[in-house]
């Protein structure tokens, strides 16, 4: 980790994001190990991502497009 990814991660955090959008993002971000990773410490997030997006199960999820809100 260097320097500019600590003081990185403290502005990302004082952004309020969700803890599950954040899993999110970094899946995006993810390289094919590390998205691995993800998918087996969080299977319930990664799962809903890739159904949603990479599955293209926008029928189940209509909202994934467009009306897009923030989770409380």
């Amino acid at each position: 980790m260097s320097l500019y990814d600590y003081q990185k991660s403290k502005e990302i955090a004082a952004e309020a994001l969700s803890f599950t959008s954040l899993i999110m993002a970094a899946a995006w971000k993810a390289d094919i190990s590390n998205f691995g990773r993800l998918r087996t410490a969080f299977p319930d997030i990664i799962g809903e991502l890739e159904k949603i997006y990479f599955r293209g199960d926008n029928l189940q999820y209509p909202q994934a497009n467009f009306d897009l809100k923030e989770e409380s």
